[in-house]
């Protein structure tokens, strides 16, 4: 069975004395990490990347970002992506284990941040020229200091880092859209506790029902949380995770497509293929035939 490869953070490391971290600059990362993200892949680590100049397109879990100059984007370990991008791209690039930012901060958890702590949230930030200005400025400051070899370095470094979550967020919560604004924000964590207890159960459980149950909510009350976090509802978020994972199945094992129906709970193959044409506007034949090809 091959399987989409998972990349470490010591894949990318060049002796660094900073061992739970990265950072590059995009062409200099390109150039040398080629071999190893020439393909679809996911990290095992929270990456960010922001691009200075070129263009191209960015996919993360099959959703697709256009690329310019001020494109700022946040990945979360296990999300799927691969890029095509221009001769001319640059920006800068950064991982980090979770352990490396929480040891340090006790009252602060890397999925507080909402573009790491929801699969639904969305992964690409466009800054305008002064924010993208700024941004360069913070993500200098920390490559500078990643290089160096300062008494407390890690500390400077964690700094840089929270100013350039924090001031996302902020940008993020300006879209009266997105769930970071300030009326999302107090469902938030209720949501995040529904998606965690999703990774957990979708594969067999899929009625509001029972994550309320869980929750020890009522499913009217659950699905009004999700449709203030995420504008969508309930049964859609679900479905959504599990035809996602249905995706990454389709792309990456050497399994029949009955099989993978029966893995994600489904026992009539027919019905599985009706819930993915509705949920992705293609049945998995075709999506296969363009993913593939």
């Amino acid at each position: 069975m091959n399987s989409i490869s998972v990349l470490h953070i010591d894949l990318f490391q060049q002796g660094k004395n900073t061992p739970d971290f990265y950072f590059n600059t995009l062409r200099n990362h390109l150039a040398t990490s080629h071999r190893h993200i020439e393909k679809a892949h996911r990290h095992d680590f929270y990456a960010t990347i922001l691009f200075t100049n070129g263009s191209g397109v960015h996919e993360i879990d099959f959703q697709k970002y256009e690329v310019s100059a001020g494109s700022l984007f946040f990945m979360s370990p296990g999300q799927v992506h691969s890029w095509e991008l221009s001769d001319d791209i640059d920006g800068y690039i950064f991982f980090c284990l979770q352990d490396f930012y929480e040891m340090h901060y006790v009252n602060q958890k890397l999925r507080n941040f909402p573009f790491f702590g929801s699969v639904n949230f969305p992964r690409k930030l466009q800054l305008d020229p002064a924010e993208l200005d700024h941004a360069v400025n913070l993500m200098v400051a920390l490559q500078e200091e990643y290089l160096s070899r300062h008494m407390m370095k890690n500390g400077l470094m964690l700094a840089l880092m929270s100013q350039i979550f924090i001031l996302s967020a902020r940008q993020f919560s300006k879209d009266p859209g997105h769930p970071a604004s300030p009326a999302s924000l107090s469902y938030f964590k209720h949501y995040q506790e529904f998606e965690r207890l999703l990774e957990e159960h979708f594969t067999k459980e899929k009625s509001i029902a029972f994550y309320a149950d869980l929750l020890s909510v009522t499913p009217k009350h659950l699905n009004r949380i999700i449709q203030t976090v995420v504008r969508k509802k309930a049964t859609d978020v679900i479905t959504e995770r599990v035809i996602l994972e249905a995706k990454r199945m389709l792309m990456y094992l050497e399994e029949s497509l009955v099989e993978i129906a029966f893995r994600l709970g489904y026992e009539e193959y027919s019905y599985f293929v009706r819930v993915f044409r509705k949920t992705s506007g293609m049945t998995p034949t075709q999506f296969i035939k363009i993913y593939k090809s």
